[in-house]
């Protein structure tokens, strides 16, 4: 079943929210494939559209039924996401009170904040020997699943509990192992279960502190391993301790508290004994006084420090050592009181007798004076002498604290060492469970090397996890023999890489550490050359070059490097320490020994392992200076040696785990904040575990229980003896995609969601099954008391019955009489009624069908308009689409000209190479020069009949001014007629006044027909405020809409604008580029000149060094200084009388680049010929077709004026109707000769009751038609309006045509007079048929129409007469233009061949400024049309540019081709001199050789079908080849492709 289907209507999703993370919602449709938005009702009563996220159109994720709410094991639930998980633990906790979850192996437990019973030792005897899914979850049934696998698996367990501060690690903790001490018992008499037991107060009070979040905070991470014998009862245990917290013992952070033993000590300083360590408040000590809160909330410290004193002695601990451990932690106290005064900048001094200092010397039985030198000096040893240097107050003060802490760490080492040799056995170990009491992932806002190891630790114990979960996982695929695929899994290897592999963050801190002079931003920097932009995992905060970020998998933390290389070398000067090693203190020496020496008892351990906070040493008594070494092993390369331990320890045993959650950080009892349980879900690994178990197949059934529960789906016949077959035939029916399930040995795995699918079918069925037993049933009930009640109404209707007939004949004989009374009253009233009621309905229907009409009409008009916009957009579109075309098609036919091109000359350049091709470049140069002119003389022509064209169009134009004017002098005559008509209307008013007089005369007789009137106009008038209301609703939406239209074009503009404005910014900077571009051309060309002229001074010394016995004419010398190539016919004939007379000298050859030059301008001139002409052809088309637009519209016009006269015609036939019924009223009033004439009901009062309505009626639909005319003008009026210049002229024509259409000038006056006839009364008081004064608007709309006509008719004379002078300004331009390139030509004409190329490109350079600076000012308020100006300029200079390579590489050739011809000619010399005399070289003419012209062959044109011009286009815009279905295509254009 896909996932979509699922989501039904009514189906219950969870939605994100802001304050409760998850909320639940309910769909009110369907969903279907492809929907943005859906519909859901939240539980709170509101209605949601939920819009799906456009890119990854992820759907909410799915509620799972309410049979699976509250399931012991999350893993159970159909559906495995966050918010399912979240909801149960709520549900659970919050409903049921219940604080234990399974989550797989994962047991979750909330701290419930207050004391439950459900510890006890029957608790505890109920889950002994069960198994973990047969009671509900508890950390004892995770003690009695360890204990179990222990005992039969015969391999070390370990139980994992983690969570943040304050979630319930120590009491979980506490209570698993009192579970062991409960359940195993004890193998000897020593009780060691009790011993367990007792070092968790020991381990507190020295270990836990009051923090923000917790009052009994763990502040270093423990490992109990519970040692048992073969039998399986406890022998011993070992605890192991990590990281202790001593930065604690001297600062405390607001509303904190230094470790519990200080205040303890403080609270019983009152005692006998305690007397001698001079204890006091807390108040009184620096160290327990900073976190400003000694006392905890319901915590006795007093009555705590004879419960720890009381544990010490049943671990063994005697007097004598607890007093001394009280008197070791008073001196810290007291050392933390010691005060330093400032000598200078670089010292500082004790003073003398200083109270808090000698207290410490008097505990400690150390010397004052010695302790009091090295508290301010310092020893610094070199490889000659050692120096003491005093040290600064900050100095001093931190070498305190760093001593304090330093005694404090060995003091709880001592302490731990004692509590383990208390809790050793002498007999041999089988087998232990060990108990993890480790912090879990912390985030704060300033996070340092504490909390840095804290998350390092984290992700090692998540990386275990991970891969624990992922094994158990597979094990029990295979088990079950189901297929399976490796599951991915996130993997946190890269960040612990990046935290303990080489030239990682640790081994990085501790080189800085080695270093002389490393502080915590040299490492930071170390640390951004390594790691930044390398490891994604590793970033660099934006505002700070002090902290890093590491990316962990809980989340991103950011760590501030301030302090972690003086936490990270934990040192103490070695002074103070020897000051402390000579104490005559028995007990503190002790603390400072080698492990190896020390007289702890626990120096070796059961397990053959040392403690993991101490270092081990192998130094002896014979090495000095071992102490220094030992303090170089830092603390984060003990932390990681011991980390590794601990994990080995782990993976050698079968681990489970606990999860601790704080439900909320202000400890309310069953208070469950959902923000804080996600945070500490997605930290602890929960969902991690989820995620692993959706990927696969997270339901799980046996056949049996997937029978009994899903029985009511199958049928009888499905049902089978073997009930694993019955269960597949089932599931092969139910689910299609066997995908979504597995059947195994003994279970059936489902994956995600088809439990909830399963659950619905269920659900539909047994709904089904109920609905037809209660329909069956209910129908039964009530057909047995429907007869009972049946029986029973019949005997009573016997009875009434007959007294009801009795009653019934006297009533009938009493009614008779009264019934023919009735009869006729009733036919009277009923008549009344039906009259009353039949005018409302002739009324109704004729408002409901002019209202049909009127929309009838508007549909109309807006289909016509509609069509009109169609038509002109479907044309622009259409020449849009043309010109892209062309425009195609054009670029390609220059690219295939400009390879036929490359192709035409290679071939002339190898022509060009031969001695022929000279003479054939120098012929017919003055004939070239004559068609030139020629053409120069074509173009005046040309010019001159441009002009007769202007003077044809203006004497068309006055011809139209004068038919417009005519026209306006028919108006002003059909407005006159019109005022005519006026009189007569105020004739008719006249009558109707009379009229209205003899109608007062009959309102008293009809007061009750007013009445009834007046209550019908009441619901009218509520009707049509109904409708106003309505109106003004409309109205203002389309404000809202017409506002965020504005809103919107604003944004556009805006957007628009900054393109524009960076657009032009780039073109600029284009523009700079190209100008600087041009400037480099300018000189690289005058550069050029100068080697062209080098070249040609070489060339003619080459060829004027005279042979000896001969002199050789030009008529083999070959030309190859043009790049272009034409021929000529005619030979130069100017250059013959040279040859004869002077042979031997060599011809001076003609400049062919300022010919080719002045070819290139003649070219120009003539395109700029074609574009006038063009551009002229283009103005008489836009006549042409303003012409045939106006012989167009008359027609479409006409049928409107058509459809006018029309409705005019039925509205005189009306207003003749009118007058006829009037004439009848006048009749029947003057022969009202009696009063029962004008009585109500009489001939003549229903006569005139009838022609009132009708008249009423009529006045309605006149006022209508009135408005339609007056709307039908307005329209007329805005086209009137000219939208640009082009189309004034034809648009006043059609107006004016429209008017001509009517069949007589006075049409208009008539259609006036009769809606006068029908509408006014009189000229004092027309508004009383007339309010709204139609007539005399439509009269004044005529007037204003008039006076606009003549407004555009002005306003077109004078565009026209722009226009006209702009064409003749352009002529008289070309003109002058022509003129001067014809002096320009004559005068080079006339320069040496030496100047000529130098006066061209002078011309050439001064006319392309003069071009640059006019265009420039003539585009500066157009940049579009300046920018394609600017194009074309940079077109031009790259020919420009091209021309230059070109003649660069013609100079080279020359050059080679004179040094091979030299050659040639002393070859030739001698045969030339033998064969022929000198007397037939001189007399032989020279006759020029007259090569024919070879036409050129165009191949650049295409021709093709007009069907394939769109595959054409298509296959331009692809890059393909041409279509095969094209014609006219040459082979060579095929082969471009």
């Amino acid at each position: 079943m896909a996932a979509s289907e699922l989501y039904t209507k009514f189906a219950r999703v969870w939605i994100p929210d802001p304050e409760e993370v998850w909320k639940s919602a309910e769909l009110l449709k369907d969903y279907k494939p492809g929907d943005k938005v859906l519909l859901l009702h939240l539980e709170e009563g509101k209605d949601l559209e939920y819009h799906l996220d456009p890119k990854t159109k992820e759907l909410p994720h799915l509620r799972n039924p309410d049979i699976l709410v509250g399931e012991n094991d999350l893993t159970a639930l159909s559906y495995l996401h966050e918010p399912a998980v979240l909801h149960n633990l709520r549900v659970r906790f919050i409903d049921s009170k219940l604080i234990y979850t399974y989550c797989g192996i994962v047991l979750v437990a909330i701290n419930p904040y207050e004391q439950l019973p459900i510890y006890g030792e029957d608790i505890i005897n109920a889950y002994s020997g069960q198994n973990m899914g047969d009671m509900d979850p508890h950390i004892f049934a995770v003690a009695e699943e360890a204990y179990k696998q222990m005992a039969r698996d015969e391999r070390n367990q370990s139980i994992i509990v983690s969570g943040e501060s304050g979630a319930g690690k120590t009491v979980s903790a506490k209570y698993a192992m009192r579970y062991f001490a409960t359940v195993s018992g004890s193998a000897s008499e020593a009780n060691v279960e009790e011993k367990v037991l007792a070092s968790n107060p020991i381990m507190e009070s020295i270990g836990n502190a009051k923090t923000t979040r917790n009052d009994n905070s763990s502040r270093f991470g423990k490992y109990i391993e519970i040692g048992f014998d073969k039998r399986y009862r406890i022998i011993g245990a070992n605890m192991r301790t990590y990281l202790l917290e001593k930065s604690r013992v001297v600062f405390q952070a607001e509303e904190e508290r230094n470790y519990h033993i200080f205040y303890q000590l403080c609270a019983s300083a009152k005692l006998p004994e305690f007397k001698m360590l001079r204890l006091g408040n807390a108040n009184n000590f620096h160290y327990t006084k900073q976190g400003g809160s000694p006392v905890i909330e319901g915590v006795d410290d007093a009555k705590e420090m004879a419960h720890t004193r009381q544990a010490c002695t049943l671990l063994g601990i005697s007097e004598s050592y607890q007093m001394g451990i009280f008197r070791i932690l008073a001196g810290i106290l007291h050392l933390g009181n010691v005060g330093f005064t400032s000598r200078d900048s670089d010292s500082c001094t004790i003073p003398p007798k200083h109270e808090p200092l000698s207290i410490f010397c008097d505990l400690m039985g150390v010397d004052y004076e010695e302790m009091c030198h090295w508290l301010c000096h310092r020893k610094l040893a070199t490889a000659a002498e050692t120096y003491i240097k005093p040290i600064s107050k900050l100095q001093a003060t931190n070498a305190r604290d760093a001593l304090a802490k330093h005694i404090y760490a060995k003091l709880f080492n001592w302490i731990v060492d004692h509590v383990n040799q208390a809790l050793h056995s002498a007999v041999k170990q089988h087998s232990f469970i060990g108990v993890l009491d480790i912090y879990g992932f912390e985030t704060f806002e300033i996070n340092s090397f504490e909390q840095f190891c804290i998350n390092y630790a984290n992700e090692k114990l998540q990386q275990q996890f991970n891969m624990h979960v992922f094994k158990l996982e597979q094990e029990e695929y295979m088990k079950e023999q189901i297929p399976w695929t490796l599951i991915d899994f996130y993997d946190n290897q890269p960040c612990i890489n990046l935290i303990e592999s080489k030239l990682g963050i640790l081994d990085l801190l501790d080189e800085e550490c080695k270093m002389p002079k490393g502080t915590d931003d040299t490492w930071a920097q170390k640390l951004y050359n390594t790691h930044l932009n390398k490891c994604a995992l590793f970033e660099k905060p934006r505002l700070s070059n002090k902290a890093f970020i590491i990316q962990h998998f809980a989340d991103k933390v950011e760590y501030q490097c301030e302090g972690f290389l003086e936490k990270n070398k934990d040192t103490v000067f070695e002074e103070q320490i020897k000051v402390l090693k000579s104490s005559k203190f028995k007990m503190l020496p002790e603390l400072f020994q080698d492990d190896e020496k020390a007289i702890s008892p626990t120096s070796a351990t059961s397990s053959g392992r040392t403690p993991l906070t101490r270092m081990p040493s192998k130094a002896t008594k014979g090495r000095p200076g071992q102490t220094a070494k030992e303090h170089k092993k830092t603390v984060g390369h003990q932390f990681r040696n011991s980390l590794h331990l601990l994990m080995e320890t782990l993976n050698a045993t079968t681990p489970h785990y606990v999860r601790c959650i704080k439900p909320n950080d202000f400890k309310f009892p069953f208070t469950f904040d959902e923000k804080r349980a996600v945070q500490q879900l997605r930290a602890c690994g929960v969902l991690e575990t989820i995620r692993i178990s959706a990927a696969g197949f997270p339901s799980r059934w046996t056949y049996q229980e997937f029978f009994s529960r899903y029985r009511v789906l199958m049928k009888q016949k499905d049902v089978l003896s073997d009930r694993k077959q019955t269960c597949k035939n089932v599931l092969e029916k139910l689910i299609l995609d066997k995908d979504k399930y597995q059947f195994g040995k003994t279970k059936i795995f489902f994956r995600a969601g088809q439990v909830a699918y399963l659950e619905k079918l269920r659900a539909d069925k047994l709904r089904a099954a109920c609905i037809r037993i209660q329909k069956t049933i209910r129908g039964w009930l009530l057909r047995k008391k429907y007869l009972r009640m049946r029986t029973a109404a019949i005997t009573v209707q016997r009875y009434v019955r007959g007294y009801q007939a009795r009653c019934y004949a006297k009533f009938l004989r009493r009614t008779q009489a009264a019934t023919v009374l009735q009869k006729y009253w009733r036919m009277f009233i009923v008549r009344r009624r039906y009259k009353v009621k039949r005018a409302a309905t002739v009324a109704l229907q004729s408002y409901l069908r002019g209202y049909l009409a009127r929309n009838r009409y508007h549909k109309i008009l807006r289909e016509h308009k509609a069509v009109i916009i169609q038509k002109w957009v479907r044309g622009w579109l259409a020449r849009t689409y043309y010109k892209r075309s062309m425009h195609a098609i054009i670029y390609l036919q220059c690219c295939f000209r400009r390879m036929m091109a490359k192709r035409e000359l290679k071939k002339l350049k190898i022509e060009a190479r031969s001695v022929e091709r000279y003479k054939k470049l120098h012929i017919g140069m003055e004939n070239k020069i004559m068609q030139l002119q020629r053409k120069v003389d074509e173009q005046n022509k040309d010019y001159k009949c441009l002009m007769e064209k202007l003077t044809n169009l203006e004497g068309i134009y006055n011809s139209e001014t004068e038919k417009l004017r005519n026209d306006l002098e028919r108006l002003q005559l059909s407005e006159e007629e019109a005022k005519i008509a006026t009189g007569r209307v105020l004739s008719l008013q006249e009558e109707i006044a009379k009229l209205r007089k003899d109608l007062e005369q009959t309102r008293s007789d009809k007061k009750s027909i007013e009445e009834r009137a007046d209550r019908y106009k009441q619901e009218t008038e509520q009707l049509v405020s109904n409708l106003k209301e309505e109106n003004t609703l409309l109205k203002q939406e389309k404000e809202a809409l017409n506002h965020r239209i504005v809103e919107q074009a604003k944004e556009m503009t805006e957007t628009m604008e900054k393109k524009l404005v960076e657009e032009t910014k780039q073109l600029e900077l284009d523009l700079n580029d190209e100008r600087l571009r041009y400037q480099n051309l300018l000189n690289e060309f005058s550069r050029l000149e100068e080697r062209y002229d080098d070249l040609k001074e070489e060339m003619t010394l080459m060829v004027n060094v005279p042979k000896p016995g001969h002199k050789r004419t030009d008529s083999t010398h070959s030309s190859n200084e043009s790049e272009y190539t034409f021929s000529s016919e005619i030979a130069d004939t100017e250059d013959i009388p040279l040859r004869t007379e002077e042979p031997s000298e060599k011809k001076v050859p003609l400049d062919m680049s300022l010919f080719l030059k002045l070819q290139k301008r003649v070219t120009e001139l003539e395109q700029e010929k074609q574009v006038m002409q063009d551009e002229l052809d283009r103005k008489e088309e836009q006549v042409l077709r303003s012409k045939a637009k106006e012989e167009e519209r008359p027609q479409i016009r006409g049928a409107e004026l058509e459809y006018e006269s029309l409705k005019r015609q039925e509205l005189e036939s009306e207003n003749k109707k009118l007058k006829n019924e009037l004439n009848e009223l006048r009749k029947a009033l003057s022969e009202k000769s009696a009063p029962e004439v004008t009585a109500p009901g009489a001939p003549a009062y229903c006569v005139l009751m009838e022609q009132l309505t009708s008249v009423s009626e009529e006045l309605d639909v006149r006022k209508e038609e009135v408005l339609i005319l007056r709307s039908q003008l307005v329209s007329q009026k805005e086209a009137i309006q000219p939208k640009d210049d082009k189309n004034t002229m034809t648009d006043s024509t059609i107006l004016l045509e429209d008017v001509q259409k009517m069949k007589d000038k006075g049409e208009i006056a008539q259609a006036y007079i009769g809606l006068k006839e029908t509408n006014r009364s009189s000229a004092m008081d027309y508004h009383e048929l007339n309010e709204d004064g139609e007539l005399w608007l439509v009269y004044e709309g005529l007037k204003q129409a008039n006076r606009l006509l003549e407004s555009q008719l002005q306003s077109q004379k004078r565009n026209h007469e722009n226009e006209a002078e702009a064409l003749r300004g352009e002529i008289q331009s070309l003109k002058e233009e022509n003129n001067r390139q014809q002096q320009l030509l004559a005068q080079n004409l006339q320069l040496p061949p030496e100047a000529r190329i130098e006066a061209s490109l002078q011309h050439e350079i001064t006319r392309l400024t003069n071009e640059n600076l006019y265009f420039e000012e003539f585009y500066a308020d157009d940049p579009k049309k300046y920018q394609s100006y600017r194009i074309s300029l940079y077109k031009r200079m790259i020919d420009l540019m091209e021309q230059l390579e070109k003649q660069d590489k013609t100079v080279r050739k020359l050059k080679k081709q004179l040094k091979v011809f030299a050659k040639k000619i002393g070859e030739l010399e001698v045969g030339q001199m033998e064969n022929i005399s000198p007397g037939q070289i001189i007399d032989e003419p020279i006759r020029p050789v007259n090569i024919p012209r070879k036409e050129k062959d165009f191949q650049g044109m295409l021709e093709y079908k007009k069907e394939d011009e769109q595959k054409l286009v298509k296959n331009l815009i692809l890059g393909k080849c041409f279509p095969h279905g094209i014609k006219g295509l040459s082979g060579r254009a095929n082969r471009i492709c």
